[in-house]
């Protein structure tokens, strides 16, 4: 038995090490790519592109899913040649990611800098037929993505808007230049360096203990509730941000709070969503909804919430009156923090 133990040990910790050697692997060789313009154009020779048109990625649709299609640099060249377009566009694509087998990964907009957009329309619909895809809206396509795919295509959305949005310097108002990989630009006047930036939101499943508070806002599709979520405000750390957000929006104090995990979230524009679990007191349920932030609020049981977390596509049979409301797609870290809830009722908070 010992025998058997130390071997299975040792190969646990083998693959262990194995797993963290290759991520550390990767991540370092991503480092250098961000870091050195030189790897960074070596590897664009032997790297795969993702497409978007006016930051709508290329898709193409298979069976229940959209898929996003690589296309090597020169594939690239030769799509680009054939539309007329110069291949120093290449310059404006982003790193997104790597393999691991050191396959870097990026992101070009072929339509952001059109002179012309009567020509960009023209030759989007070109390209869409060479193509055999679509540049369809990433709020359209997110929840149709696999996990890989979608991961990337809102890290680039992200990285392509930044870009767009900050190509002069906010000290000097002369152009600013970005590196090869597009972690940074810089301005030539002043060398003042811009990093892109995330902009952090709470996002907070409230709980009574047997009821989870839901709520909806008016630019949500018909139906559908959530958790409550709002920006940070500056000078604020997130409890205090939690505390202040259910308060405004709910009238609600929060007796205890916990951290339970965060994501990456590409609209309106590149968010960091921090998911917590919120409890009140008992007593203290009674809702003052403020109805210039939210359009509804309401208390569920958890086994109203369970019975539509189970249903397949909820939010055709909500329309269709089988189901009062429905929750976010499963992609989303607030499917994930009500279903956690729905999970793990005995989970223990920790003070606010």
């Amino acid at each position: 038995m010992s025998l058997y133990c130390g071997t299975a040990c040792r190969r646990k910790f083998f693959w262990c090490y194995r797993l963290l050697s290759t991520y550390v692997t990767k991540t370092r060789y991503l480092f250098e790519l961000k870091e050195d313009d030189d790897a960074c154009k070596k590897a664009q020779q032997t790297g795969a592109f993702y497409l978007f048109h006016n930051l709508a990625p290329l898709l193409q649709k298979s069976e229940h899913q959209y898929l996003a299609p690589q296309y090597s640099l020169l594939e690239l060249e030769r799509l680009l040649g054939k539309f007329g377009q110069d291949s120093q566009i290449l310059e404006d694509s982003v790193l997104i990611g790597c393999s691991e087998q050191q396959e870097a990964w990026f992101a070009l907009d072929l339509g952001l800098n059109s002179s012309s957009s009567i020509n960009a329309s023209l030759q989007k619909a070109e390209m869409e037929t060479a193509l055999q895809g679509s540049f369809i809206k990433l709020t359209k396509a997110l929840f149709e993505l696999n996990v890989k795919d979608a991961s990337l295509l809102s890290t680039a959305q992200a990285l392509l808007r930044w870009h767009d949005a900050h190509q002069f310097c906010s000290r000097s108002g002369q152009p600013t230049k970005k590196n090869v990989s597009g972690s940074k630009r810089v301005c030539p006047s002043n060398n003042i360096i811009y990093y892109p930036q995330v902009a952090p939101v709470v996002i907070t499943l409230v709980s009574d203990g047997t009821r989870c508070l839901l709520v909806r806002q008016s630019s949500f599709p018909k139906g559908m509730y959530s958790a409550l979520a709002g920006f940070c405000d500056i000078g604020e750390s997130l409890e205090e941000t939690v505390r202040r957000e259910i308060a405004e929006e709910v009238g609600l104090e929060v007796d205890r709070l916990h951290y339970s995990a965060s994501q990456h979230w590409p609209f309106p524009n590149s968010t960091l969503m921090i998911a917590c679990h919120a409890t009140v007191k008992p007593g203290q349920t009674e809702l003052q909804v403020n109805l210039k932030e939210l359009e509804a609020a309401a208390w569920f049981s958890r086994d109203e919430v369970a019975t539509v977390l189970r249903r397949n596509n909820p939010s055709n049979q909500q329309q269709s009156g089988a189901v009062p409301f429905w929750l976010p797609p499963k992609l989303a870290i607030a499917h994930q923090l009500i279903k956690e809830w729905v999970e793990k009722p005995t989970c223990s908070p920790l003070p606010a």
